[in-house]
C-alpha cells in the first residue's frame, strides 16, 4: 500500500495532537502526516509526542483556517475548532462569528483550497472531525452546535457531488471528549458577565449547567486518543461510512433524533432529563462513571508487566 500523505489542522492540542502522533507512529509507516496549528510557538507538546517520528513521518507546518493565505501557503484532515457556552443575551455578535468562522468557514477554505487537484486525481478522502452536536442541539450550547449544523449541513450535500468524482467524506461524531479545547470552554463559562441575562436564566445556566459540566465528562467523556483510534480506523476502511459517532453512549440520543419527523421528542425528552427528572440524570451519571472506572480498573490490573 502506498504512503497516504495526510494533512490535519488543529494539532497543537486534543484531538489533532492526539490523531496526528498515533498515524505518524503507525508501525507499518502508512501515513506521511503533516501537522498544522494556528500558533508554531504551541508546537512544543507535539514535538514530544511524535519523538523521532518528527521530521521523518511527520511534519509541523503553519495554517490558520481564519486565514486564506495561510492556507494557500501550507497546501485531509480538518480537526480545528472552537467552543462558547452560555446564555446567547450574554454572547457577542462578534464571539459567535468567531466560532462560525473557525468551525464552517474554516473548514469551508480548506475544501476550496484542496478540493479541486482531489476532482482531477479522482482520489481521496476527507475526513472531518464533526459532534454529536451537529445532529442535536445541547442546551446552552446554541452557537456552538448552530456551527457543527452548518458543517453537518455542508458534507451532506458536498458528499454526493464527492462521489461523482471517486472521493470519499466522512464525518466523525464525538461527544464529550476530555481535552485542554473543554478545559478552556468551562473555565470562560465560570467567568462569564452573566448581567445581560434574566436571573432564571443565568441562575440555570450556573446551577444545572455548569454545575453538571464536570460530572458529564467524567462520566460520558472520551480521550483524545479513544478518539483519534476511532478516525484512523475510518481512514483505513475500505467502504468508511458517511457518519461515525465514536461514544456508543450517545447513539439512543441521534436515533431519537431520526425517530420523529416532528423534532419534538428528542426536544422533550431533553427538557424532561434536565428540569424534571435531574436527580435521576445525576444518579445515572454516576452510576455510568463507576461502570466505567471498574471497567478501566479491569483492564489496568490484566495487563502483563512490563
Amino acid at each position: 500500500m502506498a504512503r497516504r500523505n495526510v494533512l490535519i489542522t488543529g494539532c497543537s492540542s486534543g484531538i489533532g495532537l492526539a490523531l496526528a502522533v498515533k498515524m505518524a507512529k503507525d508501525e507499518q509507516k502508512r501515513f506521511k502526516v503533516y501537522a498544522t496549528m494556528r500558533n508554531l510557538a504551541k508546537k512544543e507538546p507535539l514535538e514530544e509526542a511524535a519523538g523521532s517520528r518528527l521530521g521523518k513521518t511527520l511534519e509541523i507546518k503553519q495554517l490558520d483556517v481564519c486565514d486564506e493565505q495561510s492556507i494557500k501557503t501550507c497546501v485531509n484532515m480538518s480537526n480545528a475548532g472552537m467552543g462558547l457556552i452560555g446564555p446567547i443575551e450574554c454572547q457577542t455578535i462578534e464571539e459567535m462569528k468567531t466560532v462560525m468562522d473557525t468551525n464552517f468557514f474554516g473548514l469551508v477554505r480548506l475544501l476550496k483550497e484542496i478540493l479541486p487537484d482531489m476532482k482531477r486525481r479522482k482520489s481521496g478522502h476527507i475526513v472531518i472531525i464533526s459532534s454529536v452536536m451537529g445532529i442535536q442541539g445541547i442546551l446552552f450550547n446554541d452557537v456552538y452546535a448552530a456551527s457543527k449544523f452548518a458543517v453537518e449541513g455542508f458534507c451532506e450535500s458536498l458528499a454526493i457531488q464527492a462521489l461523482k468524482f471517486k472521493l470519499q467524506l466522512s464525518l466523525i461524531e464525538p461527544g464529550p471528549v476530555v481535552t485542554e479545547f473543554e478545559r478552556k470552554v468551562f473555565e470562560d463559562g465560570m467567568k462569564m458577565d452573566l448581567s445581560a441575562a434574566d436571573e432564571e436564566t443565568a441562575e440555570m445556566f450556573t446551577n444545572i449547567y455548569l454545575k453538571n459540566y464536570k460530572q458529564i465528562f467524567q462520566s460520558l467523556g472520551q480521550t483524545a486518543e479513544d478518539v483519534a483510534e476511532h478516525t484512523v480506523k475510518i481512514i483505513l476502511a475500505e467502504n468508511p461510512p458517511f457518519r461515525h459517532q465514536t461514544n456508543t453512549l450517545y447513539t439512543p440520543m441521534t436515533t431519537l433524533k431520526y425517530a420523529d419527523p416532528n423534532g419534538d421528542l428528542p426536544i422533550d425528552i431533553f427538557y424532561k432529563m434536565v428540569f424534571q427528572h435531574d436527580k435521576i440524570f445525576s444518579a445515572s451519571l454516576n452510576f455510568i462513571k463507576l461502570l466505567r472506572w471498574r471497567s478501566r480498573k479491569s483492564f489496568d490490573l490484566g495487563k502483563p508487566s512490563q
